[in-house]
């Protein structure tokens, strides 16, 4: 079962249908992007990439993404995307630990420590390998094929022991995920157009399958990212907008809309997730927008396929629990069972909150060679979430907490370890713990605090250089609070429940 099967089906079905729309440009029908990705498959395997082999994408949004991805399913390779916001020394890493046997960049030369070749996405030899898709009469060769569990996509998410782990996704994992995009999220329709506002690295990339089967249309903004005022002025043209969106952009949206008076015209569907929703937020997008939302709840190690909350149910107001299930993330999907349990690994009665497992064909497969990690996770057909919930009576789950110290911001997860580790390499700092605080416009924002070696100064300045030279910016801290010592149990661990109480304290939530 090969994922590449579906773009050529619906090449072969609708080879004139639009696939790809670069802004307001045009850049592919479905035969020519399935040509081009073809012709790319054996251009790669020409250069030495073969079935098994992985394939790194160190891509900021763009038309070719798509074909790129195709490409590496065509010869039966493996997918690498890596966010393109991490910087060049974290890109190198998940390089060289996937094993990569090349990395597509922009301008071929985007990670200077690579430990694999690297191949110009904007360069001639990239051009070269895809000039004959191009041809009107090439014809459409079958894929390779493959078994369901090959491995198709191997997702690099932070963890908190401070390196990346790498999710180990098949052909049948995502496969799975897709049809439950059709059963629980939203029914494409004709004239729909899958927008990419949010990374396609990420959970943005892996809807992209429901609207290849469905031979719908894409399309990657010019921005190559979020704009609202973009988002605004597609949706007169071509219209039918449909994008997957965390809480902080639908905030931004919303806010757009309503200082131009803009109701949503031309908006289909936004499906948001990633982070927390806040209720206040999402009932002003409704006000605003109408009824074009639908939740999802997921990990990478189960991609956005644990629950969903519809349309119809977020929108809705006349049942007598409204605002709980608003509140939630929605129900188990199709292909997910959900069980909240104690710390006895014991299943708890609707309410109580507890330990949120899954059990689903979308579960991955465990972490590239972490053998430890992947036995923590995965116990006994179960995906450990980490995330703590509970689920009422008639089955929406809502969410208490999230994995243990993990900061949410953007929709991006930042993990609290990989700042400390980066900031403890710094001579003048003797110890130091990070945590987030709320914000407005994020959701929440990285707080560094920082004991200095005794007698250094550690300035705010010199730690924020520090990290700009070590980590991707997104993750550096916002604030930085220098303190005597940590406040610690007698265990010696570090209390962070203190350290958020003293942001509260600071920011006047005595709650």
């Amino acid at each position: 079962m090969n994922l590449a099967t579906w773009l050529r089906q619906s090449a072969l079905a609708w080879p004139g249908r639009p696939a790809i729309h670069a802004g307001d440009r045009l850049f592919s029908d479905y035969r020519g992007l399935t040509a081009r990705a073809a012709a790319l498959g054996a251009g790669l395997a020409a250069r030495g990439v073969g079935k098994g082999d992985r394939v790194a994408i160190f891509l900021a949004n763009r038309p070719e993404y798509l074909e790129i991805l195709h490409a590496c399913w065509w010869i039966g390779a493996a997918a690498v995307p890596v966010n393109c916001k991490l910087h060049p020394a974290e890109a190198a890493w998940i390089l060289d630990h996937s094993g990569a046997a090349l990395a597509l960049t922009d301008d071929g030369a985007s990670v200077p420590d690579a430990p694999c070749p690297e191949l110009a996405v904007d360069g001639p030899d990239y051009a070269s390998m895809i000039a004959p898709g191009l041809a009107p009469d090439a014809p459409l060769p079958a894929p390779e094929a493959l078994p369901g569990e090959a491995l198709a996509w191997l997702f690099y998410t932070s963890g908190t022991t401070g390196r990346p782990k790498g999710v180990m996704l098949s052909h049948a994992n995502l496969m799975h995920m897709t049809l439950c995009f059709g059963t629980d999220v939203d029914r494409i329709l004709p004239g729909d157009v899958s927008l990419y506002a949010a990374p396609m690295s990420h959970g943005a990339g892996l809807y992209a399958l429901a609207y290849i089967r469905a031979a719908a249309a894409h399309l990657v903004p010019d921005s190559r990212g979020f704009d609202p005022a973009e988002i605004i002025r597609l949706a007169g043209a071509p219209g039918n907008l449909c994008f997957f969106a965390a809480p902080t952009m639908i905030k931004r949206l919303t806010a757009a809309a309503r200082a131009q008076g803009w109701d949503g015209t031309g908006l289909r569907t936004v499906v948001y997730g990633g982070g927390p929703m806040y209720g206040a937020d999402i009932d002003e997008a409704l006000d605003v927008l109408g009824p074009r939302f639908v939740q999802i709840y997921g990990q990478g190690e189960s991609p956005m396929t644990i629950t969903a909350l519809s349309r119809d149910l977020v929108a809705d107001e006349t049942h007598p629990d409204w605002r709980a299930r608003r509140d939630s993330v929605g129900q188990a999907q199709a292909c997910a069972e959900l069980a909240i349990l104690g710390p006895d690994r014991r299943p708890l009665p609707p309410g109580e909150a507890g330990e949120i497992a899954v059990r689903a064909p979308t579960v991955m497969l465990g972490y590239w060679r972490n053998p430890e990690a992947t036995a923590e996770t995965l116990r006994d057909g179960w995906l450990m979430t980490g995330d703590l919930g509970r689920l009422s009576a008639d089955g929406f789950l809502t969410l208490t907490d999230r994995s243990k110290d993990v900061i949410i911001s953007g929709g991006t997860n930042i993990y609290p370890r990989e700042v400390e580790e980066a900031l403890l390499t710094h001579p003048e700092v003797f110890e130091v713990a990070v945590v987030g605080r709320p914000d407005p416009e994020w959701g929440e924002a990285v707080v560094a605090f920082v004991a200095p070696v005794p007698g250094a100064a550690c300035a705010s300045e010199a730690l924020d250089a520090w990290c700009r030279g070590r980590i991707a910016g997104f993750k550096r801290p916002k604030a930085y609070r220098l303190v005597e010592a940590l406040p610690k149990n007698s265990y010696g661990k570090v209390l962070k429940t203190e350290l958020r109480a003293l942001l509260a304290a600071e920011d006047g939530d005595t709650s």
